[in-house]
């Protein structure tokens, strides 16, 4: 149930999204407060979860979701993405697919995966893109900097194959906690039994 119930919609379920970095998570001591950046990358999120979520089959309902950066070296918009759509996933909330987010860019006039903070600040393009492979869809695509048409392509293109394989690591780490907690509950009927 959505609270407060004031800021529930009729027809669908909210889905909130609070995006924090932690004081200590970059070099130079940041704000608690939240700054433009993180009430801005809090909406990207949001709206790259909400394709993946059947939010008119739950009106009046709100599905809150908290990300705490606690070490900031690039990525954490995509990094986020990832790890909120896992959580969202273990919670039990039904989901069209998982959404996974890689971002490339280009470097040194080279297109590259997953760019770490100093290539992200000293290189030309960043590309993220978020991506539910099972229905070939993409629910984030943003841009900043400069690249030729066929350098975006390649970029978008080196992205989406990035989240493929970090899609087949979210699968086995559901796969994985279900499958200890079975074996968990399957060795408790065993000592019931005896």
């Amino acid at each position: 149930e959505m609270h407060p119930k004031h800021l529930a919609l009729a027809d669908r379920m909210v889905l909130r999204c609070r995006y924090h970095m932690a004081p200590f998570s970059v070099q130079e001591r940041k704000s608690p407060a939240p700054s433009r950046r993180e009430v801005e990358l809090s909406k990207v999120i949001r709206e790259a979860l909400e394709p993946a979520l059947f939010l008119e089959l739950y009106p009046r309902t709100g599905v809150d979701v908290f990300i705490e950066v606690l070490q900031a070296d690039g990525g954490t918009r995509c990094a986020s993405i990832t790890a909120a759509a896992l959580a969202i996933a273990d919670a039990g909330v039904p989901m069209r697919d998982l959404v996974v987010a890689c971002a490339a860019g280009k470097v040194d006039d080279k297109v590259v995966l997953d760019l770490h903070d100093e290539e992200d600040k000293l290189g030309a393009a960043d590309v993220p893109v978020a991506y539910m492979p099972s229905l070939d869809a993409i629910t984030l695509l943003q841009m900043d900097g400069i690249l030729t048409p066929n350098e975006f392509q390649q970029a978008v293109e080196i992205a989406m194959s990035g989240c493929k394989k970090i899609y087949e690591m979210q699968k086995e780490a559901l796969k994985t906690k279900y499958m200890v907690v079975k074996d968990i509950e399957e060795k408790e009927e065993e000592e019931v039994e005896e």
